[in-house]
């Protein structure tokens, strides 16, 4: 930003942040939230600690200890921006996106790290990987989308070796635990604060786990993701336990192609979303299943049916399969909007990386990096609130309004950075 827009916005900012004043045990400690985010929001090439502090007039030294060391609570920062999110900006529409995003990283101090898939590069690289819940109110034009929960996957290398998890600060009750594990715990404590979810959608590494769905189930919430070709389901209830094939549950790829429930159905067409590039048109196909079920110690089908979808794109002919624990009487305009949601969860990374340093931590510590990852979501709620109130406004002399990029400008310098918080 330039120093104009830095100068009429800081009071917006300053108000929002205000909200946040009783999570910080210190009133000192709470003047360094308005300078580090200030700082996240700013053209700097890196927007890691010592670049922000220099920029800023700030010990660099004082603003890792904010990070790291000083006394405030990020849980109840992450609390305060959901039902700040819900007071503000609720739909009844709304739909949560859960998503893990990977930050490639040097050495092995950093918590989490070590060599792992790496969505960012596609490959396996040495990185940290976050687990994300994205709240958004999916609208067709002027969407709001923001960031309400993120926690670190902490690999089994790391769980394992305590005293390297004790160096980096991780409590011992933060233990290994598989993302979809995470997300259900990001998601009952949203439940707690007051989000409410129409949909909650996500890809096949969630979708794939049947534990997952049976949580959703007892949560009573609706979802609809992505789930592997080789997903096993039963498309009728087998007449007896049996090892024989003929009983056994199938893959979804071969339950679509040949079980008599999709064989017999002819593809629904519908146009999911107006592109730049035209319309992007799906067709699918569904039916009840019944979902595999090893509790117990033994496979057994589902009392309960859900939906599997496939979906096929009519211009590349892409397929993808998809579970959904919606009721029979389901809306599949609904569901097809629900499931494509997600790319606003992989355009606010794209925009937190760029714009707010979500992914430029340099920290040591456990909490340096949460309490990182909150402050940056707190700057993307900030550009996003005000983006979508100028949008609304159709005010052309604001940067950002009047339908056109959700980009701000770069800064020109610092100078105003260092006037706001010195």
């Amino acid at each position: 930003m330039n120093a104009d827009q830095l100068r009429s916005l800081q009071p917006a900012l300053a108000a929002l942040l205000a909200l946040f004043r009783r999570c910080f045990a210190y009133e000192p400690t709470f003047k360094h939230l308005e300078a580090y985010v200030l700082g996240l929001l700013a053209d700097l090439k890196r927007k890691s600690v010592e670049p922000i502090a220099l920029a800023a007039g700030v010990a660099v030294r004082t603003l890792q200890e904010f990070l790291s060391q000083l006394a405030w609570d990020h849980q109840c920062g992450w609390g305060m921006l959901q039902r700040l999110v819900m007071d503000r900006h609720a739909s009844e529409h709304g739909i949560g996106v859960l998503d893990g995003s990977a930050h490639v990283k040097q050495g092995k101090k950093t918590p989490g790290v070590q060599r792992q898939w790496c969505g960012e590069k596609g490959k396996v690289e040495n990185c940290v990987v976050g687990q994300h819940l994205l709240y958004t109110d999916n609208h067709p034009r002027n969407p709001f989308s923001c960031v309400i929960a993120s926690d670190l996957y902490l690999p089994k290398s790391w769980a394992d070796d305590r005293p390297r998890c004790r160096e980096a600060k991780i409590p011992d009750e933060v233990v290994y635990r598989p993302k979809w594990l995470i997300a259900i715990a990001q998601v009952i404590a949203a439940i707690g604060n007051g989000v409410r979810f129409s949909w909650l959608t996500f890809d096949e590494e969630y979708g794939s786990v049947p534990r997952f769905w049976f949580e959703l189930d007892r949560l009573g919430q609706r979802g609809i993701g992505e789930v592997r070709a080789n997903f096993l389901v039963w498309p009728s209830l087998p007449h007896c336990q049996s090892t024989q094939a003929a009983h056994a549950a199938k893959r979804v790829d071969n339950v679509c192609r040949h079980s008599p429930v999709f064989r017999g159905r002819g593809w629904h067409r519908l146009t999911v979303k107006e592109t730049t590039r035209g319309p992007a048109v799906w067709e699918l196909k569904a039916g009840r299943v019944h979902l595999v079920d090893t509790r117990g110690g033994v496979s057994h089908p589902t009392d309960r049916q859900y939906w599997l979808l496939v979906i096929r794109n009519v211009k590349t002919g892409e397929i993808k399969y998809l579970i959904s624990n919606a009721s029979g009487g389901a809306n599949w305009k609904q569901m097809m909007g629900a499931t494509f949601a997600r790319w606003h969860v992989e355009k606010w990374f794209e925009r937190a990386k760029q714009e707010a340093g979500f992914g430029a931590f340099e920290v040591r510590r456990y909490c340096g990096l949460l309490r990182h990852w909150l402050c940056a979501a707190l700057a993307m709620y900030f550009l996003a609130a005000q983006t979508q109130r100028l949008r609304g406004e159709k005010c052309g002399h604001h940067a950002g309004a009047g339908g056109g990029s959700d980009e701000w400008p770069g800064a020109e310098n610092m100078e105003p950075l260092v006037a706001l918080v010195g």
